[in-house]
């Protein structure tokens, strides 16, 4: 009876579990990306879903799931930071100054990353719902550079066989190349920017971990228990 009296409800159940899907789906997906492609991708997918869950949940979702509870000015984060670092930090109930800059940070770049996966994905292997926008296109590609033209003479089987080999021909094989370059140069910009956001998200979440180590400590709180149990001890508050 005393222990609920020491503690305040603040994270609802969205916000948890949302929170731990996400971590989970996120390292599987980091660790599997060259060895488990069709694990990878579905982790993608349940990072990106969350992550739009999340940004919809923190518009209409609980007080302290709102982003209008945690989004604070820049100098009000920069003077939490300043008590962090005198070890007399301000407290507050929901994400602090600091952890709320932290949250949109992770969302931003969680979210440059699952678009670049997905759309490296539907380059690679015209595959995922961008495939209609960076598909593979060889087959139009193909299709529209070859001219076959056969009305049953043989002026038609000649023709045809002078397109194939001279021509014609030529212009597919150009037309293939100039694919082939444009592809190689979109997957390149694709897996360059995926990778370099899902680096810098792994870097983000290593600062957030030292954030909530040092947070918890300075406040005397459990922060990761609080993300299972969705309670805050408010003792000696």
């Amino acid at each position: 009876m005393n222990d609920e009296k020491s503690t305040i409800k603040v994270w609802d159940p969205f916000v948890r579990i949302g929170h731990w899907t996400l971590v989970i789906a996120f390292f599987i997906a980091y660790l599997t990306e060259d060895d488990f492609m069709s694990l990878h991708v579905w982790a993608g997918y349940v990072v990106a879903g969350v992550v739009v869950f999340r940004i919809f949940w923190g518009v209409v979702g609980t007080k302290h799931a709102r982003f209008s509870d945690f989004v604070y000015r820049p100098s009000t984060i920069v003077n939490y930071i300043k008590g962090l670092i005198k070890k007399k930090p301000t407290h507050y109930l929901g994400h602090n100054p600091a952890g709320g800059a932290m949250v949109i940070a992770l969302l931003l770049s969680i979210c440059i990353t699952s678009y670049s996966g997905i759309a490296l994905y539907a380059v690679e292997d015209n595959a995922g719902p961008l495939a209609s926008i960076y598909g593979n296109q060889t087959n139009m590609t193909l299709s529209d550079s070859m001219v076959v033209i056969n009305d049953g003479s043989d002026e038609g089987q000649d023709k045809e066989q002078h397109d194939e080999r001279g021509v014609g021909g030529t212009g597919h094989m150009d037309n293939h190349s100039e694919y082939e370059a444009e592809k190689e140069e979109a997957e390149e910009f694709w897996e360059g920017l995926h990778e370099f956001f899902a680096n810098f998200t792994l870097l983000l979440v290593l600062i957030h971990v030292s954030g909530v180590v040092l947070s918890s400590r300075l406040h005397k709180e459990n922060l990761v228990k609080a993300m299972i149990t969705g309670r805050k001890d408010i003792a000696d508050k």
